[in-house]
């Protein structure tokens, strides 16, 4: 049955990542943040997790097909007005990504290159990394690595501010439009993150560290936000402020609760929004 359109339709994202079982980072974060800004989640998962606070035990990739058609069931149907990419596991993933992101002109593509899990487990193939460099970089509106992902993508260590600013023009020339590099990894008790945008422009972001044991998840749910602020229709400039104002307001509701024996979650439900209306478009 084809129902009638209305005239308002809520702001649409997508997110194409790995499942997190223990519902603190992947797919699961990224639900609860769109929910908590007031957009409509939708899912295409590359990969089962099997792991909780304290680690990931196994991973179970998704066959490319099985990806390629959940990508295209919602897409066809529903539509994107912004994308988070997140675990891919496999080169064979990431073709599919790519093909994806070209056959349905995807827009406001927010990838975040998860290579490593914070209990220190591989969650990409080696074969992969190379691969998302060159097919995915040029397709995204931005990529958001942390420290340890971008120091493995320039092959050396990152330490300073001077090291992050380096790195991001390093990745920027080869092939991505926009970089959010995130700083929490460096010592100091003041957090930077550096964004060096597709035109060039430099925007530093600084704020005092928060201390919480419960910070899993935390670059999913960054990611996530930078898309359904995109999404919603602001600048990506903005978009990233605002998402790190949401992540920095989760850590700190987050901080006194626990939940599992080792590093929890944020408190993504911590001042949930309405869901929003937009005007209905064509797309």
């Amino acid at each position: 049955m084809i129902f009638e359109a209305s005239g308002f339709e809520y702001p649409r994202v997508l997110s194409i990542a790995g499942s997190d079982s223990g519902g603190g980072a992947g797919i699961q974060a990224d639900l609860k943040t769109f929910a908590a800004l007031g957009c409509y989640g939708m899912t295409a998962i590359t990969a089962l997790t099997a792991q909780n606070t304290c680690g990931v035990r196994s991973i179970h990739g998704v066959p490319p097909h099985m990806l390629r058609d959940q990508i295209d069931a919602v897409i066809e149907d529903i539509g994107a007005d912004a994308v988070k990419i997140g675990m891919l596991y496999t080169p064979e993933i990431v073709h599919v990504v790519a093909a994806a992101i070209d056959r349905h002109a995807l827009r406001n593509v927010v990838f975040d290159p998860v290579m490593v899990a914070s209990s220190g487990a591989g969650l990409i193939d080696n074969a992969a990394v190379e691969v998302l460099v060159r097919e995915l970089f040029p397709r995204v509106a931005v990529i958001t690595p942390n420290l340890d992902e971008a120091a493995l993508l320039v092959g050396r260590i990152l330490r300073s501010a001077q090291d992050m600013e380096q790195a991001a023009l390093a990745l920027q020339a080869r092939g991505a439009r926009a970089v959010l590099l995130k700083g929490g990894h460096l010592p100091g008790d003041t957090v930077i993150d550096f964004l060096l945008t597709h035109d060039g422009e430099k925007v530093w972001m600084r704020a005092p560290r928060l201390h919480s044991a419960n910070t899993h998840g935390t670059g999913c749910t960054l990611s996530s936000a930078v898309a359904a602020h995109l999404a919603l229709g602001a600048s990506l400039v903005d978009a990233v402020q605002l998402a790190r104002t949401f992540v920095r307001n989760a850590l700190q509701a987050g901080a006194q609760v626990h939940t599992g024996k080792c590093g929890g979650p944020l408190n993504h439900g911590h001042a949930p929004l309405a869901m929003r209306l937009l005007p209905r478009s064509s797309t």
